[in-house]
């Protein structure tokens, strides 16, 4: 089989790449290791995604928001960040950019399910599913890849979207660095007497990291962090006796608390690819830059790689030049590692101080969060960044 560009990964981001170079004349083709079933029928994950408005845009112009349901669509109003048992909070609010509200929350079942929902109906765009890249050979004129089945596919582009844990990435020979936080992320919905009125909760304690992502109605996804040795014996609680510790870990500031859905749990690693780009070769998604929760910008870098690759591939391809060249590649390259190695390192620093248990590190965190709140042009210009595109 030949085509113009084999995309090895059918989540989130490979199908916004493909819809993206879709109806420009290229030839397009999916793989992914699950049987199609899991691929156009994506089972619930726990999680929900932060969506800023720009991303919505985005989603919009690839013909899926509107196949979200509106049901689904949770408003994020405002953001607070908490420390320790302190009552002083970091606020970061809508109206300090002159929105209504700083972006909004989909579970990524839905955000999946949309996504293909919107690839199915183009006809460039070809999927196989249940197989794996076994191996793969660049050539001059393109990549050679064969799956694990023995058949064979030769593109003029190859792009991994296969998670951070990418086995293209590393049959390609590109190395990432990766940060294992030693800890294990919980995530699980939860209904509370109290309402949460649209404001998501980052609470850095002391020991634990957790989570508010306010859904529609008095309910939210709760997501929980802590090192596995604690979360193992956590997860094992009865559904009564998990709400019970749920509310106490949460000071009973939501007051009574009840589990609404099974529990999730992910090992927290973050990674940032070494490069972005090889000899007729790109990462998007993750594969590019997996990025630790706290500042829940992956999903949204992820569609912003998705399309910047597809302005120059299309650019190029409008011209009669090689989509596959070095110099297209190289643009996507620069570009988005000019817009993710700031807040990618940013987050790191963030985690690491905000989760350092030492006395003198805790009081430098309610310092940082006191200069940060006192100075309003800092917390308006975050604001303004969530609501680009407003």
């Amino acid at each position: 089989m030949h085509v113009d560009i084999a995309i090895v990964g059918a989540g989130p981001a490979g199908l916004c790449l493909a819809r993206s170079l879709s109806g420009n004349g290229l030839s397009i083709l999916l793989i992914d290791r699950q049987p199609l079933a899991a691929v156009s029928e994506p089972a619930e994950d726990g999680r929900e995604i932060a969506l800023t408005h720009a991303s919505r845009a985005e989603l919009q112009r690839l013909g899926m928001w509107s196949r979200i349901d509106p049901e689904e669509v949770s408003p994020l109003r405002d953001a607070q960040v908490l420390n320790g048992p302190s009552l002083f909070t970091l606020r970061i609010e809508a109206e300090q950019a002159g929105a209504e509200q700083l972006g909004y929350f989909v579970s990524n079942q839905m955000i999946r399910r949309a996504a293909f929902d919107a690839v199915h109906e183009c006809a460039d765009v070809s999927l196989v599913c249940g197989r794996a890249l076994r191996s793969l050979q660049v050539r001059q004129d393109g990549v050679a890849l064969t799956l694990d089945d023995d058949s064979r596919v030769h593109a003029r582009l190859l792009v991994a979207a296969d998670s951070r844990f990418s086995e293209t990435r590393r049959m390609l020979g590109i190395g990432a660095s990766m940060e294992d936080f030693g800890k294990t992320m919980m995530v699980c919905r939860m209904a509370h007497e109290k309402p949460h009125h649209n404001v998501a909760w980052e609470w850095f304690g002391y020991g634990q990291t957790l989570a508010l992502l306010p859904i529609n109605g008095d309910r939210s996804s709760v997501v929980l962090t802590l090192p596995q040795r604690e979360m193992a014996p956590l997860l094992e609680l009865d559904e009564q006796a998990f709400a019970r510790e749920m509310e106490r870990r949460f000071d009973r500031r939501l007051g009574g608390m009840e589990l609404l859905g099974p529990r999730h749990s992910y090992p927290l690693v973050g990674v940032y690819s070494d490069r972005f780009v090889g000899p007729r070769s790109a990462l998007i998604g993750d594969a590019a830059v997996g990025m630790h929760p706290v500042t829940a910008h992956g999903f949204n870098f992820g569609l912003q790689s998705q399309r910047r690759l597809a302005n120059e591939i299309l650019a190029t391809h409008r011209r009669g030049g090689d989509i596959g060249g070095t110099w297209p590649l190289r643009r996507y390259a620069m570009a988005h590692r000019l817009a993710t190695w700031p807040l990618y390192q940013a987050t790191r620093l963030i985690v690491g101080m905000y989760t350092d248990p030492r006395p003198p590190v805790r009081l430098l965190r309610n310092a940082g969060l006191r200069l940060a709140q006192n100075l309003p042009p800092l917390r308006t210009a975050i604001a303004k960044h969530l609501t680009q595109g407003a």
